[in-house]
């Protein structure tokens, strides 16, 4: 290859061909694929260390980024197939390990690297992003205390998101079975590795899809469980798609995750967070036993409520039976009053029946056929003289039934007690003597008001109650005058 032109002479306006130069002019895309090949072929695979810049993902599935540290900086593509397989959320300011190879953009005149995987710098990039996510999330309210909602006190299903071949499930049902025996859901799922977190998410927003009565039962409370292990076995566990599922679920979630020391993003998100698997199935159900106890011990608090009364109260009757005389105590002096008086009875039965018969004899000695028969014949001689009419007597009887309802009249409107039904009171002194004037009233210690339907004591102004005496019976109504029967006005027929 010729040396380049070294002096002023050697330059001209048109190119031309120089005697022993054998180097052909390079169009732009020519030197640009000779250079693509030449870092391909000097940088086939390549591991660089870097924090994640300008991060983008194109709406073709691409990733594009940029790799920068202290002094230098080199663009990133990641092709959709490798950005797919992503087990974390890459974002601006993580730190790194990409692996891949370097190549040339001639579009652009760049040099980049296309990434196969890529990987967090170590357990501190992790925990980085796990912060960094947990802040986001929690500025969003996913894990507000009042969002959380409590479990049921004794759920009739219970809906399982775990592996179904682990040691989790098995742990879970034996405890079930020896606290409470219930209807459980396993929703099958991976739970490390790729694509767990999409089945997580998927198997918790099945469950919660399903329908109250449905062929399929809804779970009262779901368990989101798996076992222990490092901060990336249970990394599906703080995907951003498991935390908004389980903050979106409409039955109460139980995160169960790792042992008592890790600490994921479900658990936040969850309603109650569990340490082990077997404290959330202890968390689910109650103990049967315990509650059989408390109802056997509350059915025998309500007996012993319900009979506790009846027992005082037999007590108390017997302690008061007690006290009574005796029956045949309280019937004795009766009784043999009632002998006293029988016998007397008896004896004076003889007495009276004696004189009787002695009478009887004096009068019968008295009476004689001959005096009966002329008192007979006496008395039918006046009968037969005697002309009786009946205007004689119904005349006398219709004039006294008059004079009688007359009186009525009078006398129901000039009783002293008539007044009292429009509204008036009579006032009485203590001694029931009706009071007319105000200073007899005044006077008086204590009055009693008669009213229409009763009497009412009361004291005058100023006067000091004294003990109210037993009230006194009004005064009993004036007897009614018999009439007076007119004078006749002719001869009594048996005068």
């Amino acid at each position: 290859m010729a040396p380049p032109p070294n002096s002023e002479s050697d330059a001209g306006l048109v190119a031309r061909e120089r005697q022993g130069d054998n180097a052909q002019p390079l169009t732009i895309s020519e030197i640009s694929a000779l250079l693509k090949r030449t870092v391909e072929d000097r940088f086939g695979f390549v591991r660089l260390r870097g924090e994640l810049s300008g991060v983008k993902r194109a709406a073709s599935g691409h990733f594009y980024c940029a790799l920068k540290d202290d002094g230098a900086v080199i663009d990133g593509v990641m092709w959709k197939g490798n950005a797919a397989r992503l087990n974390f959320r890459a974002e601006d300011g993580l730190e790194v390990i990409a692996t891949g190879k370097l190549t040339t953009y001639p579009g652009r005149s760049k040099y980049q690297i296309v990434i196969d995987s890529m990987e967090l710098a170590g357990e501190g990039a992790l925990l980085a992003l796990l912060e960094k996510t947990r802040a986001r999330l929690a500025a969003e309210g996913l894990f507000d205390a009042g969002r959380k909602r409590p479990l049921p006190f004794l759920p009739r299903v219970i809906g399982v998101v775990t592996s179904p071949t682990g040691a989790v499930i098995r742990d879970i049902l034996h405890r079930l079975a020896d606290r409470f025996p219930s209807h459980v859901l396993v929703w099958p799922v991976l739970v490390q590795g790729q694509g767990a977190a999409e089945q997580v998410a998927a198997a918790v927003r099945g469950f919660s899809a399903l329908e109250a009565g449905g062929p399929i039962p809804r779970p009262d409370v779901v368990i989101v469980a798996r076992g222990g292990g490092s901060i990336e076995d249970l990394w599906s566990f703080n995907e951003e798609v498991v935390v908004r599922a389980i903050a979106e679920c409409s039955i109460p979630v139980i995160s169960a995750v790792g042992h008592e020391t890790d600490t994921t993003l479900a658990d936040f998100a969850a309603d109650r967070r569990a340490p082990t698997p077997t404290a959330a199935a202890e968390m689910a159900v109650p103990v049967r036993a315990d509650l059989a106890f408390t109802l056997t011990d509350l059915a025998a608090r309500q007996r012993r409520a319900v009979y506790r009364p009846v027992e005082l109260g037999r007590e108390r009757l017997e302690a008061r039976a007690r006290l009574l005389p005796r029956p045949e105590h309280l019937l004795a002096p009766q009784a043999q009053r009632l002998d006293d008086l029988s016998d007397r009875l008896r004896r004076a039965l003889g007495d009276r029946s004696a004189k009787g018969r002695e009478r009887l004899a004096g009068v019968g000695a008295r009476l004689s056929p001959s005096l009966l028969t002329r008192s007979a014949s006496e008395a039918q001689r006046r009968l037969d003289r005697a002309r009786l009419s009946a205007a004689l007597i119904e005349r006398p009887l219709r004039h006294g039934s008059d004079r009688l309802a007359a009186l009525t009249r009078v006398m129901s409107q000039l009783h002293p007690e008539k007044p009292l039904e429009r509204g008036y009171a009579i006032i009485r002194n203590a001694e029931g003597r009706a009071l007319t004037t105000r200073a007899e009233a005044a006077s008086a210690a204590l009055l009693t008001v008669q009213f229409r339907d009763g009497t009412l004591a009361a004291h005058p102004a100023g006067a000091a109650p004294a003990p109210a005496p037993a009230p006194a019976a009004p005064p009993a109504s004036p007897p009614r005058k018999r009439p007076v029967a007119p004078s006749p006005q002719q001869d009594d027929l048996f005068s």
